[in-house]
């Protein structure tokens, strides 16, 4: 009799479990997920004292702020092709911003062609896969057709206006300089201006049906355009230029710099400018997020929609004389990622390491939907329930060197403590970073006695990803 009993407890659990389930596969939460391009975490939220930025601040507080996630790549196309395909570098061969990913895997199902198969409107504003900024903005660039019911390639005055650029390196194209304009006219009238515009009124258009929009904005990707008034919040005087560190060279392998000479030569004054103009257009960029979280709310979507804001890589500012991307130091392999979920934690921090590759199999996950690819990712869920959760994953971060039959990689491996890189397999030089004494990277460890089993152990996990 017992064992009857139990096998009918049993049964019956299963049975609720399954309604559970079903119910909440039929409630499809929507999906909001902003890109921005090139934003590093000098944010408000993630502790900056001077940067403003009230909207991604907000977006924080409704969710999970992951502090120590990072990009595979710290390059647009190759960490965009990872994360939208769920795939690292290496499996989609995706190393510079001239090849699509479908000539490598033309049959890989990307995230938002996950969402497109199970019925949800998918709509794409400005830029989530590749296209050059500024040289490509109102264009499709390297963007992928199947993964999107509609598109919007918006453009506005910051493109349109070009030629009032200042260049402060006027040899190098503008979208790999430092350059600025600061700009006339409303924000509406910005490119960034017109994504929020535009993704304003598809939330409004598509309210009522299950949707996966993807907002991607351009700044603060120079040329760094802003109005006015962004750059009022930063007055020159109280910008602070990165410190510069007696000999912080030596002990770098000459692999690991990617800005020769030091910030290109550049005078403190020029430097300022460049810092503050990116400043200003993170703010600019910043107050779009928030139009956009704005109608999220009036449109009474928040409580049923999963927001997503993320970069494709770190920015450096002058940290080891290192300006962009590009690096495997932590400034440029480090991204914001927020996640807020309906009913989920808010306001909390997650200090594991992730990665831009877990973004998605936990899409994925939180809507209940299958993996269509086995993605080299991590779900996430543990940590938006538990931001503190036990997490063994390591983030990987690689960048490629040299050209022609000389081409090399740089690979990276950070733990919590720790940040081991290997440039050629080792052979073009190592480093070793302790992230609790010297979270600014100065000290490279790696050639030292003492660390030689730290090194062995690193070695060991970073060759688990790329073996």
């Amino acid at each position: 009799m017992q064992k009857v009993k139990l096998h009918s407890v049993a049964v019956l659990g299963f049975a609720v479990s399954a309604m559970v389930q079903v119910q909440a596969q039929d409630r499809k939460l929507n999906v909001l997920f902003i890109s921005v391009d090139d934003l590093n975490n000098d944010l408000g939220c993630y502790g900056s004292p001077i940067v403003k930025s009230p909207n991604i601040d907000r977006l924080a507080s409704r969710g999970i702020l992951f502090n120590k996630a990072y990009c595979q790549f710290p390059l647009s196309s190759p960490s965009r092709s990872s994360l939208l395909t769920g795939y690292t570098p290496d499996k989609t061969q995706i190393y510079e911003l001239q090849t699509h990913f479908r000539k490598i895997i033309p049959d890989i199902v990307t995230l938002p062609q996950l969402y497109k198969r199970q019925g949800y409107n998918v709509t794409r504003v400005g830029k989530i896969f590749h296209y050059g900024v500024p040289g490509q903005i109102g264009t499709s660039g390297l963007d992928d057709p199947e993964s999107w019911d509609k598109v919007v390639n918006p453009i506005g005055r910051d493109k349109t206006e070009e030629s009032l650029i200042v260049n402060h390196t006027p040899r190098r194209g503008l979208g790999s300089s430092l350059s600025y304009l600061i700009a006339d006219g409303e924000d509406e009238e910005q490119t960034d201006g017109i994504v929020a515009t535009e993704a304003i009124r598809l939330l409004e258009e598509h309210k009522d049906e299950p949707f996966f929009l993807a907002v991607g904005f351009y700044r603060p990707h120079t040329p760094y355009i802003a109005p006015r008034k962004y750059f009022d919040l930063y007055p020159l005087e109280t910008i602070p230029l990165a410190p510069v560190v007696e000999n912080d060279w030596e002990d770098i392998p000459e692999a690991a710099l990617f800005t020769r000479p030091a910030n290109w030569g550049l005078p403190d004054d020029k430097l300022r400018e460049a810092k503050r103009a990116y400043y200003a257009a993170v703010s600019f960029m910043d107050a779009q997020v928030g139009r956009v979280l704005d109608a999220l709310d009036r449109l009474n979507l928040t409580d049923r929609t999963i927001v997503v804001l993320w970069s494709d890589h770190g920015y450096h500012l002058g940290e080891h004389g290192q300006w962009m991307k590009q690096s495997l130091f932590e400034k440029s392999a480090r991204v914001p990622l927020i996640i807020s979920v309906p009913d989920g934690v808010k306001g909390k921090v997650s200090e594991r390491t992730v990665e831009l590759l877990d973004i998605y199999p936990t899409l994925a996950a939180l809507n209940y939907l299958s993996l269509p690819n086995r993605q080299d990712g991590n779900d996430l869920s543990p940590l938006l329930k538990n931001p503190s959760a036990q997490w063994t994953h390591p983030a990987y971060t690689q960048v490629r060197r040299g050209q022609g039959e000389s081409v090399f990689m740089g690979r990276s491996v950070r733990t919590e403590d720790w940040r081991y890189t290997e440039w050629d397999e080792g052979r073009a030089g190592t480093e070793l970073y302790d992230h609790v004494k010297d979270p600014n990277e100065y000290v490279n460890l790696a050639n030292l006695p003492e660390y030689r089993e730290i090194v062995k152990e690193l070695s060991i996990l970073l060759h688990k990803r790329y073996r």
